[in-house]
């Protein structure tokens, strides 16, 4: 695999932490400089090692990545963007005393998981290719940290315009996300 295959392929594997990144800048006020570091770099890292992974245990696992890849992703994302929904419908006053975002570590980890799982394919096709794999999992994981950066400032600063709207409408894309991932692992799309 020639470097263009794989910046594009990196590319195209960073497109869902993206969109979550974004999200999660929707829910910041103000630019939170160690939210949008931790967020990309936990998306940066399971985007790189899920390829890892999927190298090691190689094809002989490769029909229940397959299989069930879409299904994990779909409830994990459905979940944190549900949440995210009920949140806003609430309405609680202890969120509008809320000045600052919270950095949640665990709910980060849950959608890099959920983001990254269709990964673990492109490692089994590392095994296939004789991929130098330390150099094609760093470059996937740069470039995944980047993106993903870019993706908090970009919801930073559309969601700092419209906060609950912009949030409620960063649960709907993370489910909609979720359910695209779904109906594509299905045969639907």
């Amino acid at each position: 695999m020639g470097i263009t295959e794989l910046i594009l392929l990196a590319l195209g594997l960073a497109m869902d932490a993206f969109s979550v990144s974004v999200c999660k800048g929707l829910s910041m006020k103000k630019i939170d400089f160690k939210g949008t570091f931790v967020t990309a770099l936990l998306f940066g890292i399971f985007q790189a090692g899920m390829p890892l992974i999927g190298y090691f245990l190689g094809s002989r696992f490769e029909n229940f990545i397959s299989t069930y890849s879409y299904w994990i992703a779909f409830i994990l994302l459905g979940f944190i963007g549900g949440k995210m929904i009920l949140e806003v419908l609430k309405g609680d006053e202890e969120d509008d005393k809320i000045t600052e975002y919270r950095l949640d570590v665990k709910e980060l980890i849950v959608l890099a998981v959920a983001t990254s799982i269709d990964a673990l394919a492109v490692g089994i096709i590392f095994t296939a290719q004789k991929t130098d794999l330390l150099f094609s999992v760093g470059i996937i994981g740069i470039i995944t940290f980047i993106v993903c950066l870019i993706g908090v400032a970009v919801g930073n600063r559309f969601g700092s315009k419209y906060e609950k709207k912009a949030e409620f409408a960063g649960g709907i894309v993370l489910v909609l996300i979720g359910i695209k991932l779904l109906l594509d692992g299905l045969g639907v799309l």
